[in-house]
């Protein structure tokens, strides 16, 4: 009974025959991923095994073709033996006596030389193999490097030979020699590849490859990491002692744990395409729990045992990689990026690297002066006085120096000038412009156009500290970033060992219940299929268009935004019913909110960026017109000439239905456009000589680009107005957690899950509270 009660708690593992009209059925043996090529003039790449292999050589592209790739690896190789070569040297084979004159050296024999020479302090070859062979755990890891290089030689060799494949793939079958490979963007190379499968079938069972398919398959383990980060499941949340809530996701422990779910011995996939058997069954989920439990002890037991040898590597590569740089520019340590936990929580689903890498981009420069607006006056006031006993003592050493050079033969007086130098540049950046005037609340809007996700209690607090520490998660100093990295041989033992077993039997069931076989695909993250109707949320726009249960639900309107980046960036693509009719209802919703908003241009003479937006060197910048809607709200309520007052999303929804154009088909007023109707009156179109000095792809992705930010403006002004909305005495929407950080799903919830179906990780901070105290 028990377990007759626990299969039907459970959702089983379903396949989807036909996914609308994005997955025709298709047969169910692993021959449905093969490509297939008839013979004739491509008959060099038709051994290509498995499209999964194919797809996965998207970052040949990236790369700039055969030649960068080659060179990269192999000047990668040429940089693991020279770190091994010259730590070597510097250990076995210099007199460090000599060199630091703490010995002097006999010059007798030539009586001419007064100074010591850099061969002075080098040993000799036979007395540098002496010491050499005399350290028995220098040899071993000397062992171990070169076992390490040849493994990596190893894999780049195979590497190659995939590469070389794919090299006469794009000159045969899509067109594109090696040397105008740079000339051709993404989406050209992707609607090649389907007009080839049109064609010449590349997939055996489908009569169509769609951009989804190909997005499936080059990102089929990225979709699932960034939906597991979206549920909070994976153990990278920690609430410290004195430290309080961090976020730890470093290269190291992301390897471990794509080698632990994906691609190691026991991970839950049998290959790169599917599902081990077992996984898709409930009555095996507490037996593969402990499996994955018991594995990631064993990895986390090895990568303690290896700890002292990574440890070792990451500080001599991270000497070698920022010594020089910090003392050209001590203040490149305070610059900030985006954190790898940012990679994974800002990603849409089905969002390429180079897509991701383009829109964290622009958003950086908001990001920073973002977390710049934050000043503490306590410690501006004991940065200047420090740097200013720092910089006078660096002065007068200056001075001196430029008075008589032989200051710097004094002992330590170069690393006295380093020093105070590095001194006054940390302090300088401790101090404010005096005469920057920030927003706090623009400058998270701004940011928020760009990488589309921010936490909801950050509404109208972007002003507090809290919002800052939290930002400072996702957008970290580079000192920070380097840091973890060092600490990461250390932490992450700990986290395999202790954190990651309490939720083994969670991320079993997350990957039984949100996997769906796609016909010709293979195993799926069901939130990568952009599904409205089974992982919408109601309170994200799309009620009315969703059948999913809270459990079911992608937090913070992934699913919603996800959908509309993807039909955004794939113009050509088209959507299965559900989705076609959420951004039907998406534009009509925009169609009348912009009709209580005042007209674009209007909107856009007004804005402060507007003068650099409709001029010949801007193109639709999108930072000018989220200045114009951020604008928009204070400016209606002062001009009587506007009529009544419009908020922010109206006035988002007018930019927004200006834009409206198909983006599959030239823009109104464009050159070589013949039947084009002229622009309207408030259309913000672009000058003629803009139009003529941008590609047609750099064109798109620019309009895309724009219309993305004020949707993600709009989307989440809706969001915010429903909240706000008073909410019945029934049951409440279930909509994104009131905070994105927590981390749910260990060990203390076990008995509550058997209670409810999973994908409901509620996320109550007492229980967080208890379980990382625990």
């Amino acid at each position: 009974m028990e377990q007759g009660e626990e299969d039907r708690e459970y959702r089983e593992y379903r396949r989807l025959e036909e996914c609308e009209e994005d997955s025709p059925p298709g047969e169910e043996e692993e021959e449905q991923l093969l490509l297939h090529v008839t013979e004739g003039p491509t008959d060099s790449w038709h051994h290509i095994k498995d499209l999964d292999s194919f797809f996965t050589k998207y970052p040949f592209h990236q790369r700039n073709g055969f030649a960068c790739v080659l060179l990269s690896d192999v000047l990668e190789l040429v940089q693991f033996l020279f770190v091994v070569t010259f730590s070597t040297f510097l250990l076995c084979c210099v007199d460090y006596d000599v060199l630091f004159a703490t010995r002097p050296l006999n010059h007798s024999h030539v009586p001419e030389r007064a100074k010591v020479t850099l061969p002075d302090a080098v040993l000799p070859a036979p007395q540098c193999a002496r010491r050499l062979r005399g350290s028995g755990w220098l040899l071993f890891l000397l062992v171990l490097a070169g076992a390490v290089w040849l493994c990596r030689l190893v894999t780049a060799l195979r590497r190659l030979v995939g590469y070389w494949e794919i090299r006469s793939f794009y000159i045969r079958a899509l067109g594109i020699p090696a040397e105008e490979l740079c000339n051709h963007s993404w989406q050209s190379v992707q609607a090649r590849l389907l007009a080839l499968q049109r064609r010449q079938p590349l997939c055996v069972p489908r009569r169509e490859l769609t951009e989804l398919d190909i997005h499936h398959r080059i990102l089929r383990f990225r979709n699932y990491t960034v939906a597991m980060v979206n549920k909070s499941l994976l153990p990278v949340r920690f609430r410290l002692p004195l430290l309080g809530p961090v976020v730890f996701l470093t290269r190291g422990l992301q390897f471990n744990l794509e080698l632990l779910l994906f691609r190691g011995p026991a991970a839950l996939f049998q290959n790169t395409w599917s599902l081990r058997p077992q996984v898709k069954r409930a009555g095996a989920r507490r037996a593969l729990a402990r499996g994955l439990a018991r594995a990631a002890v064993l990895l986390g037991v090895a990568n303690l045992a290896l700890c002292p040898c990574v440890l070792g590597w990451r500080l001599l590569l991270a000497f070698f990689s920022y010594a020089e740089g910090l003392k050209r520019a001590p203040g490149s340590l305070g610059a900030r990026r985006w954190s790898l936990y940012a990679r994974h929580y800002l990603r849409h689903f089905n969002e390429l690297g180079h897509e991701l890498q383009a829109r964290l981009g622009r958003g950086h420069a908001p990001a920073t002066k973002y977390m710049d607006s934050f000043s503490s006056p306590l410690l501006a006031v004991l940065a200047r006085h420090v740097g200013f006993f720092a910089g006078s003592v660096l002065a007068v050493l200056i001075v001196l120096t430029v008075y008589d050079e032989d200051v710097l033969t004094v002992q330590h007086i170069l690393t006295a000038i380093t020093l105070l130098g590095l001194v006054v540049t940390v302090a300088r950046s401790f101090i404010p412009d005096e005469h920057a005037v920030w927003c706090p609340e623009q400058l998270l809007q701004r940011v928020l156009a760009h990488v589309h996700y921010l936490p909801e209690h950050w509404q109208g607090r972007a002003g507090r500290a809290e919002t800052r520490a939290e930002m400072a998660q996702l957008f970290q100093y580079k000192a920070v970033f380097i840091l973890e990295e060092l600490l990461s041989p250390l932490v992450t033992p700990l986290i395999l060992i202790f954190a990651f077993p309490p939720r083994a039997l969670d991320i079993v069931d997350f990957f039984r219940n949100f996997t769906v076989e796609v016909a010709g695909v293979g195993d799926i993250c069901s939130f990568a299929q952009l599904d409205v109707r089974h992982h919408g949320n109601p309170q994200w726009l799309s009620e009315g268009h969703t059948e999913a249960p809270p459990e079911r639900q992608a937090e913070h309107g992934k699913t919603e935004l996800s959908l509309m980046r993807f039909a955004l960036s794939n113009p050509r693509w088209r959507p299965p019913p559900p989705a076609r009719r959420f951004l039907g209802h998406l534009q009509a919703q925009v169609t009348r909110d912009a009709a209580t908003a005042p007209p674009p241009r209007h909107l856009l003479a007004e804005g402060p960026l507007a003068a650099s937006l409709l001029s010949e060197d801007s193109a639709l910048a999108p930072e000018g017109l989220v200045a114009s809607v951020l604008a928009a709200s204070g400016l209606v309520a002062r001009e009587p000439r506007f009529g009544q007052p419009c908020s922010t999303a109206s006035a988002t929804a007018s930019l927004l239905a200006s834009l409206r154009n198909p983006l599959g088909t030239p823009p109104c007023g464009a050159p070589d456009s013949p039947g084009e109707q002229p622009c309207p009156e408030d259309r913000p179109a672009l000058s003629e000589s803009r139009l003529r000095s941008l590609s047609r792809s750099a064109l798109l992705a620019e309009v895309a680009s724009a219309e993305m930010s004020l949707h993600a403006i709009y989307l989440h002004q809706l969001h915010q107005q429903q909240q706000q909305q008073p909410q019945g005495p029934g049951p409440q929407p279930a909509g994104a957690p009131k905070h994105p950080f927590v981390t749910t799903g260990s060990a203390a919830r076990a008995s509550q899950l058997r209670e409810m179906p999973l994908g409901g990780w509620a996320e109550e901070e007492e229980e967080e509270e208890e379980e990382t105290m625990t």
